[in-house]
Formats: structure tokens, C-alpha cells, sequence
């Protein structure tokens, strides 16, 4: 096993990679910006080094301190996290240049999967199901339409270098097509610094339905079962759930053989995802991206599959087998992530503050993931999620008892907070019968 990693994030999936290093004797350092330095994955790892100031570009994506912490600590490995550096093929590349492990898919997979249109082709021709849409960027405005035309409408305007919820638009007609381009082009480039634009068909009612996978590191790609994440606000998950209520055995077994198909198509190694859209009414799915790296909501995954994704993630870096059999996984129960963010529960506009009360919920069937304590501070600097509440069950109507319960006793105060939200979800008919879609969220505002 790996004896020393550096984890390049911070919050609470930084103390989550933290707590698995320590529990397998593996030194754990962690890298935090200036803003970050009294929050407990600091504290809690066996050395701290800082990377720079507030802004992220100066500390958590800044490649060559991120280097010079792990070569001043003498650190094995890197794991990224998600976010920041996760998906930086470039970085990856210069980790293993240092003659570091890499605690994730090669450069070659990262960039594969890294531009939504190539990433389309990639599946298509690996015969993954993909949705109707343009095989390579839409030029410009002209070409946009032209698509669109041929598509059909509704559509989908996309950021080719996008992803977690950003650079979209959906456009009914040529006029709102117009418009969309041109605010996605623009998002694009200033965001990712790459304006390509692809075009692909919207579906109005659509569930949204992941795979994880583990490429392994004897060359196998097994799938952990799915998760439901179509409760969303602004593209973004809020609610995670394993195994689907719309998911029939037949569906899983296409699900899961489509998504190893995708991971093999890539030579893919480590944690990754794949991502598709499925069409309640046809139970029809389609290829949507691949993140390659750990997922914010693989904690439903651990509990219904009975393994830690991280300890697996490091067994693939030092060319481990795994800790389970392949052939042999089985879900069992159910299980359900609520992400509690710092953020208005009605608008969900971001609402940072001194956390004033902190007291996390207990019980059985109960975790919780978290990276602020009481007297922390949530600086605007960063995303707003503070936790993330998880809780199981032997089967779905059990774990949203439990949720019920947990969100009830999660005592928070100081920032703006969406337990309340939650609350009012977990009693919501059209999510306690399991038929919903990613327009919950907006038909209960």
C-alpha cells in the first residue's frame, strides 16, 4: 500500500480521504489556502502545508506549489479530490512526470473524457447510447442553427469543456437558440477558457441517472451499481440516491454493461462515473459525460455496496486488487445523500457565514460527511457545501425515515442553510413515490 499521500482539496472530502489514509496506516498531508487554515482536514492530517492565499487559482489550483508541498513533505501519492485539479490531465501528467502515483485515470482518459463532443464520438462508436446531437462544435451561430433545425427543438446549448451543472442553456426556438449560444460561448471561454459549444437534444422530463465504475488495476472495469441524482437546482444535484426507484433489473443490467463498455472504450483505471439521461416514459438512456474522478456523492455507493471507494482508489494507484470480489458485488439496501449547503433554502442563493451552532445528527444508518465545526467560518471563496448528510436502510421507505429523522436533529446555525428544504422533500409525494425527475425542484417553488 501507498505509505504517504498528499490530498490536494479541502472541506469535507479532504477529511474523508484523510480518515481512510489513517485507518490504512498511510501518512496523510494536506494542502490548504490561507482562508482554509483553521478548518478540521488541516487539523486532522499528519502534516499541513499551505499553498497560498484565498483565491484558488493562487493555492488548491496552483500546480507548482501543489508540487513543491508534495516534494518539501516527500510524499508517495497525490489524490485530487474532485474539483480544483481532479480533472487536470496536465496536472496529472506532471504528477507523474515528478515520479509521484497518481490517485486517478490517466492523462490520456482525462482528456478523452474532458471535452463533452469528443467524449459523445468516443461512446458512439463504443456503442454506448448517446443522445441526438452535433459531432463536433457548432462554429458559430449559423452552424447552431442549422443543428438545431436538424435536431429538432427542444435543445440543449452546452459547454464543450463544461461541467458540474455549468455553461448550459436550453433553447424551445431559433430566437432563444440565439440568444443561448452567445451567453454559453462567452460563459465558456471565460470560464474554461475554451468556447466550443455543442448542440444535442433536450428532453423536458428527464431522470438523471449515474454508473459508478472502477477500472481496476489488472486492466477489468466493474460498475457499483447506479444513482439517482434528478433532484437538482440550476443543473446542480442537490439529492443522491442508490439504488434508482426508476430503475427495473433489466434497466440496471443495460445501465451497468453500457457503462463499462464506456470505461473500457478509454483503457480507464481508478474511480470515474458515468453519467446518462433516462426517458421515464420510453425507459430509453443516453450517454451524458464521464467524470473522471471521484464523485461528490460516492458515499451512497459505499454504504449500499459495502465498500470504501477511496481505500479502492488507492489499492488501483499502487496496483492493488481490490478488497472485494468482482464477480460477486451485491447491493443491498437503500441509500440516500442530502447535500447541505450554505445557501438560501427557497432560492438557494449562497449565504456564507460564522457557523454559530454545529451539532451533527446520530443513530443507526446514520453518516455524516463534513467540513466545518462550530466557530468555522464559510468564506464566499469556495462552493457552499458544508456536509453531506448520508443515510441507509434495508430499503427505501427506511432510509427516508431516517433522513427525516437526521435532518430534524442536524442542529446548524450561523449561515444560511437547506435543511429546511430537505425537510420539506422528504415529505414531498412526488419524491416519496419515487416517480420524479429533474424538475421536482422547481415544480416545489
Amino acid at each position: 500500500m501507498i505509505e504517504s499521500l498528499l490530498v490536494v482539496n479541502r472541506g469535507e472530502i479532504a477529511r474523508r480521504i484523510i480518515r481512510t489514509a489513517k485507518r490504512l496506516g498511510v501518512r496523510a498531508v494536506a494542502v490548504h489556502s490561507e482562508a482554509d487554515a483553521g478548518l478540521p482536514f488541516v487539523t486532522e492530517a499528519d502534516q499541513a502545508v499551505c499553498v497560498g492565499p484565498a483565491n484558488p487559482a493562487q493555492s488548491y489550483r496552483n500546480v507548482e506549489a501543489v508540487l513543491a508541498a508534495a516534494k518539501s513533505a516527500g510524499v508517495q501519492a497525490i489524490h485530487p479530490g474532485y474539483g480544483f485539479l481532479s480533472e487536470n490531465a496536465d496536472f496529472a501528467q506532471a504528477v507523474a512526470a515528478s515520479g509521484l502515483l497518481w490517485v486517478g485515470p490517466g492523462p490520456d482518459a482525462i482528456t478523452a473524457m474532458g471535452d463533452k463532443i469528443n467524449a459523445r464520438n468516443l461512446m458512439a462508436t463504443a456503442g454506448v447510447p448517446v443522445a441526438p446531437g452535433t459531432t463536433e462544435p457548432a462554429a458559430d451561430l449559423a452552424a447552431a442553427v442549422n443543428a438545431a433545425a436538424e435536431i429538432g427543438y427542444p435543445v440543449m446549448v452546452k459547454a464543450a469543456a463544461g461541467g458540474g451543472g455549468m455553461g448550459m442553456g436550453i433553447a424551445n426556438d431559433e430566437t432563444a437558440l440565439r440568444t443561448e449560444y452567445d451567453k454559453v460561448r462567452a460563459f465558456a471561454e471565460r470560464m474554461f477558457g475554451d468556447g466550443s459549444v455543442l448542440i444535442e437534444r433536450y428532453f423536458p422530463r428527464v431522470r438523471h441517472v449515474e454508473v459508478q465504475i472502477l477500472g481496476l488495476a489488472d486492466g477489468r472495469v466493474v460498475a457499483l451499481g447506479e444513482r439517482e441524482c434528478s433532484v437538482q437546482r440550476r443543473n446542480q444535484k442537490l439529492v443522491e440516491e442508490s439504488p434508482s426507484p426508476a430503475v427495473t433489473p433489466e434497466l440496471r443490467s443495460r445501465f451497468l454493461a453500457a457503462a463499462v463498455r464506456a470505461g473500457e472504450a478509454v483503457g480507464y483505471r481508478n474511480a470515474g462515473t458515468v453519467e446518462c439521461l433516462l426517458d421515464p416514459g420510453t425507459g430509453e438512456f443516453f450517454f451524458l459525460e464521464m467524470n473522471t474522478r471521484l464523485q461528490v456523492e460516492h458515499p451512497v455507493t459505499e454504504l449500499v455496496y459495502g465498500v470504501d471507494l477511496v481505500e479502492e482508489q488507492l489499492r488501483v494507484a499502487a496496483g492493488l486488487p481490490p478488497t472485494f470480489d468482482p464477480d460477486a458485488l451485491t447491493p443491498r439496501g437503500h441509500a440516500i445523500e442530502l447535500r447541505v449547503n450554505a445557501e438560501d433554502p427557497k432560492r438557494f442563493l449562497p449565504g456564507p457565514g460564522a457557523i454559530t451552532t454545529w451539532t451533527e445528527p446520530t443513530g443507526e444508518g446514520v453518516r455524516v460527511d463534513s467540513g466545518y465545526v462550530a466557530g468555522n467560518t464559510v468564506t464566499p471563496f469556495y462552493d457552499s457545501l458544508m456536509a453531506k448528510l448520508i443515510v441507509s436502510g434495508a430499503d427505501r421507505a427506511e432510509a427516508i425515515s431516517r433522513a427525516r429523522a437526521a435532518v430534524a436533529q442536524f442542529q446548524l446555525a450561523g449561515p444560511k442553510n437547506n435543511l429546511p428544504f430537505f425537510a420539506e422533500l422528504l415529505d414531498n409525494p412526488e419524491f416519496l413515490s419515487g416517480d420524479y425527475d429533474t424538475g421536482i425542484v422547481s415544480r416545489m417553488r
